[in-house]
């Protein structure tokens, strides 16, 4: 027999929500049992943020640094940051350049005796405050050159949206979202306790599948950095 020949299922959110309740024992009956399971996913997705580094959220960004202005805002929707450089000659093959820029704690920021310092910035605070994160840089950028923020950062996921859109996930997390939405609605429904702990085992099982393969593959090497005291 011929196989179908595609890779392209991705259901909308009704099709998934439905499941979810058939798995809970129930079934999708309302508009209410849809505004419900929405607002579960979307608080399932907020619990996902918190969980780790979704790989599919991964994006960059840039900010211009302009000459004596230490704090910047990030997109609304950033989550934290990952890495981040400052680049100099942006657009330029011939001397672009990118520096490492070091991220530093509070406390570290707030025992820097003169913070109004201008030069190349080496440091960046991360401010992860509402309604958006602002970076904050030291020293902070002087006008010899334009030094350009470049980061990659971690965002949050789309809303669930309605019943005809599809989810801000990759096909590989579509059983880790139907095993935990199905677990969220039990919780909402009397009828399903008996179901709870199965339904909350299944959805830790398929968590650690789909978060222990939503993974950096690249290899690490770690080399130790030597010191040197004294003249010898």
């Amino acid at each position: 027999m011929a196989t179908s020949g595609t890779t392209a299922y991705s259901p909308n959110l009704t099709e998934l929500v439905e499941e979810a309740f058939e798995r809970a024992g129930d079934e999708l009956r309302s508009g209410y049992d849809m505004r419900t399971a929405v607002r579960s996913m979307n608080i399932m997705f907020a619990d996902w943020a918190n969980r780790g580094i979704n790989m599919w959220t991964i994006d960059s960004g840039t900010v211009t640094l302009v000459q004596g202005t230490a704090t910047y805002t990030l997109p609304a929707d950033t989550v934290d940051l990952l890495e981040q450089v400052i680049r100099l000659n942006s657009g330029v093959t011939a001397t672009q350049t990118d520096r490492t820029i070091t991220r530093i704690s509070v406390s570290t920021y707030a025992s820097i005796p003169n913070k109004l310092t201008q030069a190349f910035p080496i440091q960046i605070l991360v401010n992860r405050v509402q309604p958006a994160p602002t970076v904050t840089v030291w020293p902070v950028p002087d006008g010899s050159q334009t030094y350009t923020l470049v980061y990659w950062r971690l965002r949050r996921m789309q809303d669930a949206g309605t019943g005809v859109n599809t989810t801000d996930i990759p096909f590989r997390f579509i059983p880790v979202l139907v095993s935990g939405l199905a677990y969220y609605l039990a919780m909402k429904i009397p009828e399903a306790a008996p179901r709870l702990q199965m339904l909350k085992a299944a959805y830790d099982q398929d968590w650690e599948l789909a978060a222990g393969e939503d993974r950096e593959k690249a290899a690490i090497r770690f080399v130790p950095r030597r010191q040197f005291i004294g003249n010898g």
